[in-house]
């Protein structure tokens, strides 16, 4: 039998990684689970990550990109013009505006780094590349506030149960701004 070939298969592999993390947690993560999710052969899984954690780095980087993103397209990052803790409120609303699952599943990878040293470098890049974005518009250390605040807001709406409030997130960004 021929070799199919399949250039999407690893991407697939790690949509499918971050949608188990979503149903199942971190816990509920293995290969057979994620080959079942991406309907690869299990095989493909192992080939592509030969051990979770490589398979979480992956996760986690993607979560990553998806955020930064939105973050890079922002203009407030070159128009001084726009107000900035304005503009990062919206983003993180923009975040929890379809509901509150892929805010968890993001956090969950992120905070897995506590456990699985393999991951905190992947975290650690997150917080740098972000703080170097926003250093567009402000000094490095006002920029790592900045996260710091974003970080601790978007954890205490997921770990209280309560709504994102763009109002005071706008108002307490902005307080750390000049």
């Amino acid at each position: 039998m021929a070799r199919r070939y399949d250039p999407e298969r690893r991407g697939r592999i790690i949509d499918a990684a971050i949608r188990v993390v979503g149903a199942k947690g971190i816990a509920g993560l293995s290969h057979r689970s994620v080959a079942a999710e991406a309907d690869v052969p299990l095989g493909s899984t192992t080939y592509h990550f030969t051990s979770l954690d490589e398979l979480l780095i992956a996760a986690l980087r993607r979560s990553n990109e998806n955020f930064a993103e939105v973050i890079r397209e922002s203009e407030a990052l070159t128009d001084p013009a726009i107000d900035l803790a304005g503009e990062l409120a919206g983003l993180l609303g923009e975040y929890f505006s379809g509901g509150r699952g892929r805010a968890e599943v993001e956090y969950e990878l992120y905070l897995a780094a506590l456990r699985r040293t393999a991951l905190r470098p992947v975290a650690a890049e997150w917080t740098h590349d972000t703080a170097e974005l926003l250093s567009r518009r402000t000094d490095p250390a006002t920029a790592r506030a900045l996260i710091a605040l974003m970080d601790g807001i978007c954890l205490q709406v997921l770990l209280t149960g309560g709504e994102y409030d763009e109002a005071y997130a706008r108002e307490m960004l902005g307080r750390l701004l000049p």
